[in-house]
C-alpha cells in the first residue's frame, strides 16, 4: 500500500513545489533589482536597401537590410515614412556620415533600432536638421543606422540558422562599407543574441567597436544543440585575443530571459585590449535594473549608448575608442579617463579673503554656494588606515564627473601642506570618483516608468588618508556658485566588520546585526563570512535613529558592490515599502566566476550628508527565502526536463530487469512505486554527497562543489520524479480520450495486423526522405504522435479482451528467487497445452503494451530538446519556405531507432523486444542506465547530449534485439 502511495505523494508535492516556485519567480521579476525606465518616443522611418540582394549574398531572399531615419529630423530622405521605400544614402549624404550596424537577437526585429537611433539624430541636431554646436565645433559626423532584418528567427535554438545570421551580416557590412569612403570603419550595435552574431564577426579591421546589449557571451541561453557551443567556443578564443574594443551592458536581476552572469565578458590577459561590462543597475546616470526587451528603448540606457556611437566618430585608434567608451559607458567602478591631467593642477592662494580656514574635526557644509571660494579643513591628527575624505556636490562637478546637464557649481580638491603667507596646493588623486543617485525620500527608488533624474545626481568623491598624511590641510575650491546645490565634505574613519556571521548561520534562520556609528559622510561595511552567489539573496533592514529625513540634504544611501563590475543603490530611507534585497550576478551555476566575488564576503557602503535626525542606527541581515527560491527556479529549469528523462530511462532500466528476472514486464505505475520506494531514496542520499564534490561547473549542478548548496539536487530529484508521474497520470488520460473516439468512429476492434513485408524499405524510403527534406526532429514528433496512437488503441483493445493474469505483483516485486514462467500465486498450476499457448501470447501482447508504454513517457520527455529545432524549422518554413537547408539536422540516424521501434509496435504479433543468449554475460538494458547517467551529470550544461545517449542506446537494443526480425532474417 505504501509503495503505490508514494507516487501520488511525490506528484502532490511536486504540484505544491511549482507553485511555490511561481510565486518566488514572479516575485523576484518585481522586486529583486526593479526597473525604472523613461519611456523613449521617435518618429521612425525605414529605407529598404534593395540593392543588397542575391548578387551579394545567397540568403538575399531570406533577410533584408534597412536603413532608419528620423522622420522630420535628417536631411535626406526625410520626407518619406514608407516602410516599403527602397533607397540608399546619396554619396554627398555619405561623406558626412559614419555606418553603425544594429543586429537584433532571437525573435527580434530590425526595428528594435529605432530608439537609439532615433536619440543619436535628436543629440547631433539641436533642432530639425541644424546640426547642434556641441558636435558642429569639433566636426564630428552623424550616424546612418542600419539594421539587418531576420524576420524574427529563433536564433538562439539552433546553430545553423545562427551561423546564417552571421553569414549575412558579414556580408551587409561589406555592403554598407562599398557606400562610403574606404578605409571607413563601422561601428556593430547587438540585442541579445544579435551580440552574439556581432562577435563572431571578429576579428574584422573594418569593425571599430562592439556595443552588446543583454547578451549571454559565456553560456547559451537555450543549451539544446551543439552547434551552438561550437560558436560560443570560438566567440571565447576571439574575445581573449582581438583588439576590437567591446563593451557589454547587462540588465541584472531583472533581465528574466538570460541568467545576467552570462552577460559578463571573459577577463584578457592583454591589458592593452579594451573589454568592459557595465551592469545597468551601476551604470551612471541609469541606477536601474532593466529587462531582456526594455534595454533597447530604456531612456536612461539608450541616450548613453547614442552617445558614444556619435564620439566615437573622433577616435581612430582602440586606444582611443577605449576612453570615450569609459567616459559614456562607465558603472564608477574606475576613475574617468580624463583625470590625469585634472589631478596635475597645482594652486597658489594669493588673496586670504577668497580662502577660509576650519576647525579640526569639522565637516564642510555649504547649502547655498555663492560665487567662488577655497575650504580648508586640516588633516585629522589621528588618521588610520581607515581614514578617508569625502566630498559629496549636489548636480555639480567635480573635475570630470557630473550629470549631463551640470549647475555652474564645480569643485576641485587639494592638498596643501601649508597656510603661511601664501598656501601652495596640489590637486590630491581620488580613489572613487563617480556619480551617485539622490533618490527623492517621498518615492519608491527607482520610480517606475520614470527612474532616477541624472541632473539630481551627486557627485562623489573620495580619497585615502594615505594619500593626506603627509599633509596639513584639504582645500577644497568652490567655483562659480550661484546657489543652487550643496557641497558637503570631511574626514571619517568608521568601519564596521561583522566577522561573526557567516551564510550557512544565516541559511538555520540567524540574523546578522552591524551597529552603526552617528553621524558618518561614509561608513563601510564587511561580512567576510557571508558568500555572494547568483543563488543567495538576502534581506537588509535598517534601523533609523528617527524618521526626519525629508528635509535633509543627502538621506543614507546604501552601495552594495556585489564585484567590481557590478554596484546596486538602496535608499536606507524612505516611504515605499520595498524590500531591500542584495543579489549578485559573480559565482553563478556553469559560469565561470570570472572575479570570484563569493570570496571577498559581503561589502556594503553608506553614504549621507550626517546631519542630526536621520542616521542609520543598525542594519539586520538574514536570508530571503522567497528571492532565493525565485533563483534556483530561474537557473534549473532545463535541469528538471532533463532529469525527467533520465528518471523515465533508470525505470525502464529496473522494469528490464524485472522481466529478465520474472518473465513479465511491470507497469509503469508499478515500477514508479518501486522506483519512489526502493531506488529514490538511495539516488536523494547520492545526489546530495556528489553535491559536495568540486566538479568543473560545466558537471552536474553546475556549483563546484559548494556545499551550501547541496540540498538543491535532491529537491530537484524529487520534483523531477513527481513531474514524471504526472505525465503519466496526463499520458494515460489522453489515451484513454483516444481510445474512446476510436470506439465511437469505429465498429471494427483494433488489432495487430502480424507480420509486415517491406517495413525495411519503407523505412529506408522515410530514411531518405528525412535526410533530403525534413529535420529528423519533425521526425521524431511524427513518431512520438504514432506511439501516442498506438498506445491509445492497444490499451483500449487490451481493455476489451479479457487476458488471463496468472502474475501477481508479488511475481515481480518477491525477492524469493523461482521459476520465471511459473508465479508462486498461479491458482492454476495444470493447464493444457492450449491454455498454455493463449497464455504465452496473451502475456507477449501484454508485455508489448508495456514496453511501449516506457518508449512513449521516455519519448515524451526527450521531445523537450527535440522541440526548439522544430520549432525554427516552422518558424522558417513560414518566412523562407524549403529554400533554407537545415544543415546537421538531416541525420537520420540519430531518429532511426525511434523510429523502428514505433513502426515495430504497429505491426509485430510476438515478442516487441527478443532477448538473445549472448545478453546473459551482459545485458544491453544497461545503455539504459548510460542515459541516466549522462542526463544527471551533463545533461543539465548539454542536453543535446542526452538525446544522443538515447538515440545510441536504443540503437544497440535495435541492432541487438530488433534487427535481424525487423530486416525478415
Amino acid at each position: 500500500m505504501l509503495t503505490s502511495v508514494l507516487p501520488i505523494v511525490l506528484a502532490l508535492f511536486t504540484v505544491f513545489a511549482l507553485l511555490v516556485s511561481y510565486s518566488a519567480y514572479s516575485d523576484i521579476s518585481h522586486n529583486l533589482s526593479p526597473q525604472g525606465c523613461r519611456m523613449s518616443w521617435m518618429s521612425p522611418s525605414y529605407l529598404l536597401q534593395s540593392q543588397f540582394n542575391k548578387s551579394w549574398t545567397p540568403l538575399g531572399n531570406r533577410y533584408s537590410l534597412w536603413l532608419y531615419r528620423e522622420f522630420g529630423w535628417d536631411p535626406n530622405e526625410a520626407s518619406s515614412r514608407k516602410r516599403q521605400l527602397s533607397c540608399t544614402p546619396s554619396n554627398n549624404h555619405v561623406r558626412n556620415s559614419l555606418p553603425v550596424l544594429f543586429i537584433p537577437g532571437n525573435a527580434g526585429s530590425s526595428h528594435q533600432v529605432r530608439s537609439i537611433a532615433s536619440s543619436a539624430t535628436r543629440q547631433f541636431f539641436s533642432s530639425p536638421q541644424a546640426v547642434s554646436s556641441t558636435f558642429s565645433s569639433r566636426k564630428l559626423k552623424r550616424l546612418d543606422f542600419y539594421a539587418v532584418e531576420f524576420n524574427e528567427d529563433l536564433s538562439a535554438f539552433h546553430g545553423p540558422t545562427l551561423q546564417s545570421q552571421v553569414a549575412y551580416t558579414s556580408r551587409a557590412i561589406d555592403y554598407i562599407l562599398s557606400l562610403y569612403p574606404a578605409n571607413t570603419s563601422i561601428i556593430v550595435m547587438g540585442h541579445s543574441m544579435g551580440g552574439i552574431v556581432a562577435t563572431s564577426l571578429l576579428p574584422a579591421d573594418h569593425i571599430s567597436a562592439a556595443i552588446t546589449m543583454s547578451t549571454p557571451h559565456t553560456l547559451p541561453p537555450a543549451r539544446f544543440d551543439a552547434r551552438i557551443d561550437e560558436i560560443y567556443q570560438k566567440n571565447l578564443r576571439t574575445l581573449m585575443i582581438d583588439s576590437t574594443p567591446i563593451v557589454s551592458l547587462c540588465g541584472g536581476a531583472m533581465d528574466m530571459m538570460i541568467p545576467s552572469e552570462s552577460c559578463v565578458l571573459p577577463p584578457v590577459v592583454n591589458k592593452n585590449i579594451y573589454r568592459r561590462t557595465v551592469f545597468t543597475s551601476a551604470l551612471e546616470g541609469s541606477w536601474t535594473g532593466v529587462g531582456h526587451r526594455e534595454m533597447v528603448w530604456c531612456h536612461q540606457v539608450r541616450w548613453r549608448i547614442a552617445r558614444a556611437a556619435l564620439e566615437l566618430g573622433a577616435a581612430n585608434s582602440p586606444e582611443s575608442r577605449g576612453v570615450v567608451l569609459d567616459k559614456w559607458l562607465r558603472d564608477g567602478g574606475t576613475l574617468p579617463p580624463s583625470t590625469e591631467e585634472y589631478f596635475n593642477t597645482r594652486l597658489q592662494l594669493t588673496d586670504k579673503a577668497k580662502y577660509e580656514v576650519l576647525p579640526e574635526e569639522l565637516q564642510l557644509v555649504v547649502k547655498t554656494p555663492i560665487d567662488s571660494k577655497m575650504y580648508l579643513l586640516p588633516v585629522p591628527q589621528k588618521a588610520t588606515n581607515h581614514t578617508k575624505f569625502i566630498l559629496l556636490v549636489s548636480q555639480g562637478s567635480i573635475g570630470p564627473i557630473s550629470p549631463q546637464n551640470p549647475l555652474p557649481l564645480t569643485v576641485s580638491v587639494f592638498t596643501c601642506s601649508s597656510i603661511q603667507s601664501t598656501p601652495e596646493c596640489q590637486a590630491l588623486e581620488a580613489t572613487t570618483l563617480r556619480l551617485i543617485p539622490n533618490p527623492n525620500p517621498a518615492q519608491p527608488f527607482p520610480l517606475p516608468a520614470e527612474g532616477s533624474d541624472e541632473s539630481e545626481g551627486v557627485a562623489l568623491y573620495e580619497a585615502h588618508a594615505a594619500a593626506v598624511i603627509n599633509h596639513r590641510w584639504i582645500g577644497i575650491q568652490i567655483n562659480n556658485g550661484d546657489g543652487r546645490g550643496w557641497v558637503v565634505g570631511g574626514f571619517d574613519n568608521d568601519y564596521a566588520a561583522d566577522k561573526q556571521s557567516t551564510t550557512l548561520s544565516l541559511l538555520a534562520g540567524h540574523r546578522s546585526r552591524v551597529n552603526i556609528r552617528q553621524k558618518a559622510l561614509s561608513t563601510e561595511i564587511t561580512i567576510p563570512g557571508v558568500r555572494q552567489n547568483a543563488l543567495l539573496v538576502y534581506r537588509l533592514e535598517p534601523e533609523m535613529t528617527s524618521s526626519a529625513c525629508d528635509a535633509v540634504l543627502f538621506a543614507p544611501l546604501l552601495v552594495h558592490t556585489a564585484q567590481p563590475i557590478e554596484t546596486h543603490f538602496f535608499p536606507l530611507y524612505g516611504k515605499s515599502k520595498r524590500r531591500i534585497l542584495l543579489h549578485s550576478h559573480g559565482a553563478a551555476p556553469y559560469v565561470e566566476s570570472w572575479y570570484a566575488s563569493h570570496q571577498e564576503g559581503l561589502k556594503l557602503t553608506i553614504y549621507s550628508s550626517a546631519e542630526p535626525g536621520c542616521t542609520v542606527k543598525s542594519l539586520d541581515l538574514q536570508i530571503d527565502w522567497s528571492a532565493t527560491l525565485g533563483r534556483w527556479v530561474s537557473r534549473y529549469p532545463t535541469t528538471i526536463v532533463i532529469w525527467a528523462a533520465g528518471i523515465t530511462s533508470l525505470l525502464m532500466f529496473w522494469a528490464w530487469g524485472v522481466e529478465d528476472r520474472r518473465g513479465i514486464l511491470p507497469t509503469v505505475g508499478d515500477s514508479l512505486s518501486a522506483f519512489s520506494s526502493r531506488i529514490l531514496p538511495r539516488l536523494l542520499l547520492c545526489s546530495m554527497v556528489l553535491s559536495l564534490f568540486p566538479l568543473p561547473v560545466r558537471f552536474y549542478l553546475g556549483n563546484g562543489g559548494e556545499p551550501l548548496f547541496s540540498v538543491i539536487a535532491p529537491l530537484l530529484l524529487i520534483v523531477s520524479t513527481g513531474l514524471v508521474y504526472i505525465s503519466w497520470i496526463v499520458l494515460t488520460l489522453v489515451t484513454w480520450v483516444i481510445g474512446r473516439m476510436w470506439v465511437l468512429f469505429h465498429r471494427k476492434p483494433f488489432q495487430i495486423s502480424g507480420a509486415q513485408r517491406g517495413a525495411a524499405t519503407s523505412m529506408a524510403i522515410t530514411f531518405l526522405f528525412i535526410f533530403l527534406f525534413i529535420p529528423w526532429q519533425v521526425a521524431f514528433l511524427g513518431a512520438w504522435m504514432i506511439q501516442l496512437y498506438t498506445c491509445s488503441l492497444s490499451t483500449k483493445h487490451s481493455q476489451q479482451s479479457p487476458v488471463p493474469q496468472p502474475y501477481t505483483r508479488e511475481t515481480y516485486f518477491s525477492p524469493t528467487p523461482g521459476d520465471a514462467a511459473v508465479s508462486v500465486n498461479d491458482p492454476t498450476p495444470s493447464i493444457s497445452q492450449s491454455q498454455q499457448g493463449r497464455r504465452s501470447s496473451c502475456h507477449e501482447q501484454l508485455n508489448n503494451l508495456r514496453h511501449n508504454w516506457y518508449l512513449l513517457l521516455l519519448m515524451t520527455w526527450l521531445l523537450p530538446l527535440a522541440a526548439p529545432t522544430l520549432a525554427v524549422w516552422v518558424r522558417t518554413l513560414g518566412t523562407a519556405g524549403y529554400s533554407t537547408p537545415f544543415d546537421g539536422d538531416h541525420n537520420f540516424l540519430i531518429v532511426a531507432p525511434f523510429l523502428i521501434l514505433v513502426d515495430l509496435a504497429t505491426w509485430v504479433l510476438g515478442p516487441l523486444l527478443t532477448k538473445y543468449s549472448f545478453e546473459d554475460k551482459i545485458s544491453v538494458r544497461w545503455t539504459l542506465a548510460i542515459i541516466s547517467l549522462t542526463a544527471f551529470l551533463i545533461g543539465s550544461r548539454r542536453p543535446y547530449d542526452v538525446f544522443n545517449a538515447a538515440s545510441i542506446s536504443l540503437g544497440l537494443i535495435v541492432i541487438t534485439r530488433v534487427g535481424r526480425r525487423y530486416l525478415g532474417i
